[in-house]
């Protein structure tokens, strides 16, 4: 069909030239080129900004099958130069029962006494505090133990929102570990993991972001489901950052008489 160039049409298209290129391009944000550049994305965003301490009260709702159980655990998080450590004590304080997680091993504790460490850590603690406090190819190593293809970055959408996916092959990918992270607060807000390859993926939803500290977030409820069935979720209340927190509480030989900040809650 042939173009007929109207004055009126001339007029507009030479206002259409005149415009900010930055006005007719995409506003998205580019794909990191790895995980790492991710991380560092991450980092970025809070140098400066990011809570050392945490704590608070958990309510950890078990969805079994005679039906759920809830329990109330209180939660402490302190990062060191030594790197990232998380108390959790579960249901009465006086019975001294929990456990002492770091990014690559666990320490049970029943009776207020300590069990043997196990090898498995907690892959939430690089991605929730270690990445904004440390270098990153410290967090880099403590996400070993989760095998994501760290090489792998996709972007994707989760809930309406864009997120970049680290480990997955394509959006269509929902069994490799991975871990996706709002492009625009750059927080946590999905993982995938695997920790066994006989049983489908544990995937992990974090939401309920609440801002504390000097600009800081804190996800308050958390949804574990496998198979598309719910398994544990995590709903956190009375959380404090940047208390005073007594080095003691991680230690295990002195898990019960250790200073704690919700044994006088609990009176």
């Amino acid at each position: 069909m042939p173009v007929l160039y109207t004055a009126r049409r001339v007029a507009l298209l030479a206002a259409a030239a005149a415009l900010p290129t930055a006005r007719l391009t995409s506003q998205a944000p580019k794909t990191p080129a790895n995980g790492a550049a991710v991380l560092e994305a991450m980092r970025a965003a809070y140098d400066g900004k990011w809570y050392h301490t945490l704590t608070f009260t958990q309510k950890t709702t078990f969805h079994r099958p005679e039906g759920p159980q809830e329990e109330t655990w209180y939660e402490t998080l302190s990062h060191t130069g030594a790197g990232t450590k998380l108390r959790i004590d579960r249901g009465d304080l006086a019975a001294g029962n929990g456990m002492i997680y770091t990014p690559d091993s666990m320490f049970i504790v029943r009776g207020g006494k300590p069990a043997p460490p196990r090898g498995t850590g907690n892959e939430f603690l690089p991605l929730i505090e270690g990445v904004y406090v440390q270098p990153v190819a410290k967090t880099v190593a403590e996400l070993a133990q989760m095998k994501v293809d760290m090489n792998r970055v996709i972007a994707g959408k989760w809930q309406g929102k864009p997120v970049w996916i680290v480990g997955a092959s394509s959006a269509a990918d929902t069994t490799s570990p991975q871990f996706w992270i709002d492009t625009d607060r750059k927080l946590l807000v999905r993982m995938m993991l695997v920790p066994n390859a006989a049983q489908p993926p544990l995937d992990v939803h974090l939401s309920g972001y609440e801002k504390v500290g000097k600009g800081a977030w804190l996800a308050t409820k958390i949804r574990m489901s496998q198979g598309g069935k719910p398994l544990q979720d995590e709903e956190y209340t009375g959380w404090k950052v940047d208390v005073p927190v007594d080095p003691a509480m991680f230690d295990t030989a002195q898990w019960s008489t250790a200073p704690h900040w919700a044994k006088s809650k609990t009176k």
